[in-house]
């Protein structure tokens, strides 16, 4: 089975409501779809979704990327040469984490397609069910607590708070949520880059002080600060949990060794898609730090290929797979089923579309 041609479209899908944390605000998902023909008829299928402002990619930028340069280089390779197409993928353009993970996240569905095997069995089989969280975006504490309530009567009992556009009022923000919801619900905090490193042992310790139980605290600060988030790990209780600061094996590695989180969230569009994944999640469960598998503002396409990884490894513990539940409704027919909190994988070929 070798590659004959990769095609380029658009999915798009509008959100129910506004998706608003520390770093931007967004109505509408319009993302880039992939699709990589083989030359046996069979199609796989990836998305890469545009995040300026922490992969630095645009739409244009991922088409230009795919056609000038990642294109060409694997045209005519055999998708069972897995770990020479990555490495092609990986050399052929800096970066362009998004733009690699949706021809990545293709070229394993065409695999598992070659062998008639669903995805995640294909990487590990390890589990065929998942829990996500849900996010609630950043806004007036009344009207986070009023989203708390909705998501908790649809059904989830895990909260992904987000905050860190307002650092003197993210403490009640966050206490209100939990007075609101609850002992039961579980809360995690992610403040997106929005603390200085002070800023965030003062909101921590002063969250534990009033026994919040907040499972954990994601990015408290800039991505680039690793000894930022050094003091914050080694200033506080609860568990800091690494997202911008890990995109590579390579970052993964500084931020253990310098015990700068004790959690690690992988997410496709970061790391350039499964094959580095599995090299970050192996890294992690190596020293003895959990991961997390999250998600940008990404469609069914690019998360389902993100639950097929996460349901394949046992050191994935946690689930941020929220993107097609914060879809009006899904722009694509089939992969695992979204229903609530629930993700279940089914025993399709590949990731589990049909073309």
């Amino acid at each position: 089975m070798k590659i004959k041609d990769i095609v380029i479209g658009v999915v798009e899908a509008p959100l129910i409501t506004p998706f608003k944390t520390a770093l931007r605000t967004v109505y509408y998902i319009r993302n880039i779809a992939i699709y990589v023909h083989a030359d046996d008829g069979q199609i796989g299928i990836g998305e890469a979704a545009p995040t300026a402002v922490i992969t630095g990619e645009t739409n244009a930028s991922i088409t230009e990327a795919i056609n000038e340069y990642i294109k060409p280089a694997i045209i005519g390779m055999d998708v069972e040469d897995i770990s020479q197409i990555m490495e092609r993928l990986d050399k052929s353009i800096y970066k362009n984490t998004s733009a690699k993970a949706a021809i990545d996240m293709a070229i394993y569905d065409l695999l598992a397609k070659r062998y008639q095997a669903p995805l995640y069995k294909l990487l590990g089989g390890y589990r065929k069910e998942l829990v996500t969280d849900i996010t609630i975006s950043v806004n007036e504490t009344a009207e986070m607590v009023k989203d708390s309530l909705e998501a908790i009567k649809r059904g989830f009992q895990i909260l992904k708070i987000k905050v860190g556009k307002d650092p003197a009022g993210d403490i009640a923000r966050i206490l209100a949520i939990r007075d609101a919801v609850g002992p039961t619900i579980t809360l995690r905090v992610d403040a997106n880059q929005g603390w200085t490193p002070k800023e965030a042992v003062r909101i921590i310790r002063a969250l534990e002080d009033a026994n919040a139980n907040i499972e954990l605290v994601e990015q408290p600060v800039h991505y680039s600060d690793i000894e930022g988030m050094q003091y914050v790990t080694a200033n506080t209780i609860t568990n800091i949990l690494a997202d911008e600061s890990v995109f590579s094996p390579k970052d993964a590695i500084t931020v253990i060794e310098k015990r700068a989180a004790d959690l690690i969230n992988i997410k496709l569009m970061k790391t350039g898609g499964i094959y580095q994944a599995q090299k970050i999640c192996n890294i992690a469960e190596a020293n003895g730090i959990q991961c997390m598998i999250g998600c940008m503002l990404e469609t069914k396409i690019s998360v389902s290929a993100a639950a097929h990884f996460a349901a394949s490894q046992k050191n994935i513990t946690m689930v941020d797979l929220d993107g097609p539940i914060l879809c009006v409704k899904d722009p694509v027919a089939g992969g695992p089923i979204f229903n609530g909190q629930s993700i279940s994988m089914l025993d399709k070929p590949g990731i589990g579309f049909s073309l």
